[in-house]
C-alpha cells in the first residue's frame, strides 16, 4: 500500500531532546528528535492518563511522561519497565532534513 506522506517541516524545528506536537485528523501526534538526530512519531497522549507526551523528557529512544513519569519507547510506542501500556507509532521520512509523517497508517489504525 502506498503512503500517504504529509510535510511536516524541518527537522531544525525540533530541538535536539526534543519534540513538536501536529495536529492530524485523527488526533495529535508528537514528533521526537533524539541527542543522536533520528525521529520518531507517536502520539501525543501517555497510555497510563493521557499526559502529553510532546512536554516529556526525551532520554536515548525513549521519552518520559511528564505527569507520572512513565517511559515509552520511541520506537514501539510501549511503556518500558514494569508500566503496560502502548501508544501507536507513526512512520516518520527524513529526506534531508524535510520531515514527512505517514497520515494512512494514522487512518488505518484508527478503524
Amino acid at each position: 500500500m502506498d503512503m500517504n506522506w504529509i510535510a511536516i517541516g524541518d527537522i531544525s524545528d525540533i530541538p535536539l531532546r526534543g519534540a513538536r506536537c501536529v495536529k492530524t485528523p485523527q488526533g495529535k501526534i508528537a514528533v521526537f528528535r533524539t541527542a543522536e538526530n533520528e525521529v520518531f512519531a507517536i502520539e501525543d497522549h501517555c497510555p497510563h492518563k493521557g499526559g502529553p507526551l510532546s512536554q516529556g523528557i526525551v532520554h536515548g529512544k525513549a521519552v518520559t511522561c511528564p505527569l507520572h513519569n512513565w517511559v515509552i519507547s520511541l520506537e514501539t510506542g510501549k511503556a518500558l519497565g514494569a508500566d503496560n501500556g502502548e501508544v501507536r507509532t507513526i512512520p516518520v521520512l527524513n529526506e534531508d532534513g524535510r520531515l514527512f509523517v505517514a497520515l494512512e497508517s494514522l487512518m488505518m489504525a484508527a478503524e
